[in-house]
């Protein structure tokens, strides 16, 4: 790696570590759970801070009633009564579409039961060099990191010869609403890098995951009396397995880029529901889950792969044969998602990652559905480089370190100077 400019190293020295503690602190401790008024609040915050980092700011209401109808939307998991999109562009000397885009989500998951944890989840602390609490790694750390590198050019008296965009998004945890509301504004760029955690590496492709629905219907008997009847549960409990071979398979020949990953396209069942009365034969069942998508793979030509399993295992059962499992497709819908092969920004991203002094990066794929798979179907080069764990997401565990939160800041400072240029 060569001696950085003089330029380079009076960014790299201005990157504030007290400053992003400081700013993370304060994001943390908004509990931005998807569909809360939080999450309209963080997203307020952000927008202020990108004010007075010297941003022009667009703030606007998303149109909910377009993201619940429109046909290329994401879907949703939770109900929200309002949310807001918000994009920092920070104008270069030249006019015209940003040479790079930071996209973060500020929305949470729950923070599941308190005593889980070993503070409260919202109240943010700071251990063995790392700030704990809920959206800490997943994904407010990398978000900050992001701030704190305009922070460091603003301090540095350094203007980018071309725009830089900060896209700050809510709903990636339940589909991608914010980014999705986000592009439909015509917000563009030439590249994109949304920081989320990934462990030191650099993360060039993502796969999908779509949730379904799955109804179970059996015939209802007396508990004392259980071969009259049918049990739903039984029923699901095969069907059940015989989705997890389907899984196995799904498996083959992955992308070498998801490592030692066992399930890279998991099919996971996280709610069941079933009968109402304890002596019952529970007459129906109603189950939820998440599917993996291959990379590359059409949505819909997954959810055709998994109607038609469920559909042949039904027709080898008497029963099911009679009265088929009903499967629907609800909640968020990730498509898969990749860099393109030969694209500018990975050798550029790992030219700033050594520049800003970090560990050479390897290249992976995550098994989560991100708003990677938006940013790459609009047309724009996009990976993931981000502070923390995602192993630690959506934990009562979930930390990021405080150190990768600076070298991240530094990284992208350098990424911004060598996209966008020096005016």
């Amino acid at each position: 790696m060569a001696d950085p400019t003089a330029v380079e190293a009076r960014v790299l020295s201005a990157v504030d570590e007290v400053w992003a503690t400081e700013r993370l602190a304060r994001l943390v401790a908004v509990p931005s759970v998807g569909g809360t008024a939080a999450e309209v609040e963080v997203q307020h915050l952000v927008a202020d801070w990108l004010a007075e980092l010297g941003c022009d700011v667009d703030r606007w209401p998303i149109d909910l009633a377009a993201a619940a109808t429109a046909p290329d939307a994401p879907g949703q998991e939770v109900e929200r009564e309002e949310a807001w999109g918000v994009v920092g562009t920070l104008p270069g000397a030249d006019d015209g579409v940003p040479a790079l885009i930071f996209s973060g989500h500020t929305d949470v998951v729950p923070a599941g039961d308190p005593a889980s944890w070993a503070g409260d989840p919202f109240v943010p602390r700071i251990a063995d060099g790392a700030l704990h609490g809920r959206g800490a790694c997943d994904m407010k750390g990398g978000l900050v990191s992001v701030l704190a590198a305009l922070a460091a050019l603003r301090a540095a008296g350094v203007r980018p010869a071309r725009p830089v965009a900060v896209h700050a998004v809510v709903g990636e945890e339940d589909g991608g609403l914010g980014a999705w509301a986000t592009l439909a504004r015509g917000h563009r760029g030439e590249a994109c890098v949304i920081p989320e955690p990934t462990a030191g590496a650099v993360v060039t492709a993502a796969a999908g995951a779509l949730t379904f629905r799955l109804r179970v219907t059996g015939a209802a008997a007396h508990g004392a009396l259980r071969d009259r009847g049918v049990s739903a549960v039984e029923l699901f409990a095969a069907v059940h397995a015989d989705l997890l071979a389907f899984e196995g398979e799904r498996q083959r020949d992955a992308d070498r880029r998801f490592g030692e990953a066992r399930y890279p396209f998991g099919l996971s069942v996280g709610t069941v529901r079933a009968g109402d009365w304890a002596s019952t034969v529970p007459d129906l069942l109603v189950a939820e889950g998440r599917y993996g998508v291959r990379l590359g793979e059409p949505v819909e030509v997954a959810k055709r792969a998994f109607d038609e399993r469920v559909a042949a295992f039904c027709a080898g059962s008497p029963w099911l044969a009679a009265h088929p499992v009903e499967v629907a497709w609800t909640g968020g819908a990730f498509a898969s998602g990749e860099l393109p092969p030969g694209s500018a920004l990975l050798p550029q991203m790992h030219a700033a990652l050594a520049g800003a002094g970090a560990a050479p990066a390897p290249e992976r794929a995550v098994a989560a559905g991100t708003d990677l798979r938006l940013y790459a179907a609009a047309g724009i080069p996009t990976l993931h480089f981000g502070p923390g764990d995602l192993d630690l997401g959506h934990g009562p565990a979930e930390r990021v370190p405080l150190a990768e939160v600076v070298t991240a800041a530094r990284a992208f400072a350098l990424l911004t100077l060598h996209r966008c240029g020096v005016a």
